[in-house]
């Protein structure tokens, strides 16, 4: 069955960097577009990067310049490198793949940006 499992979330300071991975089975990893999302307390999930099986890469405006989404499709690896991270960043992420109209989530991992 499809499994996403997220990994590398932590406490970071404001300016820090961090980068979280969603390793990804059950399925033909380097097929299909790869998304992270993010969801801070109180608020709804967001999007904030897409990465085509190409390797094509999009972003939220919130995250352009300071985040990058890339993929080892050797190793069935998401990535999301944050850079530059600030308080508006805390957030649980979640890696997700949309397989035809079968949606799949990681349980997410939590990103936490405070002095």
């Amino acid at each position: 069955q499809v499994q996403l499992v997220e990994s590398g979330g932590g406490l970071v300071q404001p300016g820090g960097s961090l980068r979280v991975s969603c390793v990804a089975s059950g399925f033909t990893f380097k097929t299909w577009n790869m998304r992270w999302y993010r969801q801070a307390p109180g608020k709804e999930r967001e999007w904030v990067a897409t990465i085509t099986g190409f390797g094509d890469a999009y972003y939220a405006d919130s995250v352009k310049g300071r985040f990058t989404i890339t993929r080892d499709n050797i190793k069935n690896t998401l990535y999301l490198q944050m850079n530059g991270l600030n308080t508006e960043d805390t957030a649980i992420y979640f890696c997700n793949v949309l397989l035809g109209t079968d949606d799949y989530w990681g349980q997410g991992t939590q990103v936490t940006v405070s002095s």
